[in-house]
């Protein structure tokens, strides 16, 4: 891949990055359903506990295995395992079989004996994750008990997410995106059916977690089994293929999971601010996941497996354009969804979740902290890109070189303003990270891989930018004039917002149209042959 004296990479292979689109559709559109369940179940949460002491402490406890479900589920763990085992599917299918089955054994064991250690040692995690919980023992006790009843959940989404790689490999994607959406079913049937049963309401969510987690690994085995992929227990730790992946598995993890680590980071800092300020950050997080998973996880899912092949054959040139037409379309995206994050906090936070013990303060607090966040959703969206870029290459030290500063960064600058802002400074940190991890990225890929022609997409990133800046003066003046009516009730909130976010997507499209913004002519070819097929 080293071609350094290429000035300009391609403008891109328009057939390649549609397929990509095309296919990153389907994973988005059942990102969105997960999303959706996944706010439902916010919400019913919200209702529940509210932001008081047995919310952060259910927040705290379920950080963890939540975490790692970011770290794996959601495409962590398959970017090291999805180019070794591509190379060994193009060679030979039946070895590639006995690939998948050595390292569905190798992972179980692994995690088997960090699942125990978890459970035995809940106490030390909550004690470093949320240290100012101890200055209340009920509290602590509390976190630590739903702790060790989430923890096993570890397990379950790991296999989950290594059936997620194998058939993301076989560019099957419907089940894998499918998955997530049972995590979320599972924990709120727990919580209605239980929620009577046990001594606190958080202890149904719990063992709701547990339940989404063998929900999500039960949706892929009939696929895997139809595909004759469905791994046996063969232990053969030995074999060249598997030491490769997990010889790339954790620091493929760490590095691309900084903006996860650095949310754990502030979540350790909130904890000293005082009850509430853990579960603002939490609600503006799970917002903000919203349009992070539904766009740059779904993009970043199905350009591995395309990135993978491109290196396998040797391909620099074909490499670079896709990877920076996945860059520009995740752009066209996220750039206008920072903006209506931004644009919307306070009516989006109040729809979805100012009801039962969360109140009007609630919904100011994590409506700032949104704002926060949100700042940084370009950045973090393109860190997927670049990180699957690095781990198709197979190269595990840029990432987590990049990843090693952008924690510190956060922790230096969310250190620095929490005390200006509070936990609104602690999101800013997180934004701040975010940022210097995607150019620190760009600047380790350019510098051994060649320049990838940034010079051709900053005419169009500017055309987006402009495009979004008109979405955005649109949405703050129809929301100033309609202010009164907003927020008269629950149903017009609901109502305007809807329309908002529709009224903000069509002058996004006009603007884009206007602007001959390529990306859009993009997404416009594939809702024609999406439309076509019904």
């Amino acid at each position: 891949m080293n071609s350094s004296n290429d000035t300009n990479a391609p403008s891109g292979n328009k057939s390649d990055i549609s397929q990509v689109s095309s296919r990153a559709g389907l994973v988005g559109f059942l990102t969105f359903i997960s999303r959706f369940f996944g706010l439902a179940r916010d919400s019913f949460i919200a209702y529940l506990l509210g932001t008081k002491e047995a919310a952060d402490a259910f927040y705290v406890a379920f950080r963890i295995p939540n975490l790692l479900r970011r770290l794996l589920a959601e495409g962590n763990l398959t970017i090291s395992f999805v180019p070794i085992f591509t190379e060994a599917l193009r060679k030979d299918p039946e070895e590639a079989k006995k690939v998948a089955s050595y390292t569905f054994t190798l992972l179980s064991c692994l995690l088997l004996g960090i699942t125990v250690l978890g459970v035995v040692f809940a106490s030390s995690f909550v004690s470093f994750t949320a240290m100012g919980f101890r200055s209340d023992p009920d509290k602590f006790h509390l976190t630590v008990l739903l702790t060790r009843i989430t923890f096993p959940y570890i397990f379950l989404v790991s296999i989950g997410a290594l059936a997620m790689g194998i058939l993301n490999s076989l560019k099957r994607f419907g089940a894998p995106a499918a998955a997530p959406i049972f995590m979320n079913l599972g924990i709120i049937l727990a919580a209605l059916v239980l929620g009577k049963v046990v001594a606190h309401p958080s202890i149904s969510l719990a063992i709701g977690v547990l339940l989404g987690g063998v929900l999500q690994i039960a949706v892929q085995v009939p696929t895997l089994y139809r595909l004759g992929f469905l791994p046996r227990v063969a232990w053969n730790p030995g074999n060249d293929y598997v030491r490769r992946i997990f010889k790339l598995m954790l620091p493929a993890i760490y590095g691309s999971a900084v903006y996860q680590l650095n949310i754990l980071a502030i979540t350790f800092m909130a904890s000293f601010l005082g009850t509430g300020a853990v579960s603002y950050l939490w609600y503006a997080d799970r917002v903000m996941e919203f349009p992070l998973g539904v766009f740059a996880i779904s993009f970043a899912t199905v350009i591995l497996p395309q990135l993978s092949e491109h290196a396998a054959d040797k391909n620099p040139e074909q490499f670079k354009s896709t990877f920076l037409s996945g860059l520009r379309m995740i752009y066209f995206i996220n750039i206008p969804a920072m903006l209506g994050l931004l644009c919307l906090s306070n009516l989006i936070i109040s729809v979805l979740f100012q009801h039962g013990h969360f109140n009007a303060d609630s919904t100011r607090q994590t409506a700032h902290a949104l704002m926060g966040f949100a700042i940084g959703l370009p950045f973090v969206s393109g860190t997927r890109i670049t990180a699957s870029a690095f781990y198709a290459l197979q190269d595990s030290k840029s990432p987590v070189r990049a990843a090693n500063w952008a924690v510190l960064v956060n922790i230096g600058v969310g250190a620095l303003l929490v005390n200006f802002f509070g936990h609104v400074g602690l999101a800013l940190g997180v934004s701040s990270g975010s940022v210097f991890n995607f150019f620190a990225h760009i600047y380790d890929f350019q510098k051994k891989n060649g320049r990838l022609g940034f010079a051709q997409a900053w005419p169009t990133i500017l055309k987006i930018i402009c495009a979004a800046l008109v979405m955005a003066l649109v949405l703050i003046s129809v929301e100033y004039f309609t202010w009164g009516l907003i927020f008269k009730n629950k149903f017009s909130k609901l109502l305007s917002l809807i329309l908002l976010m529709g009224l903000g997507t069509f002058t996004y499209a006009v603007a884009a149209y206007l602007l001959k913004i390529e990306e859009f002519e993009v997404f416009k070819g594939i809702v024609k042959r999406r439309l076509g097929r019904v």
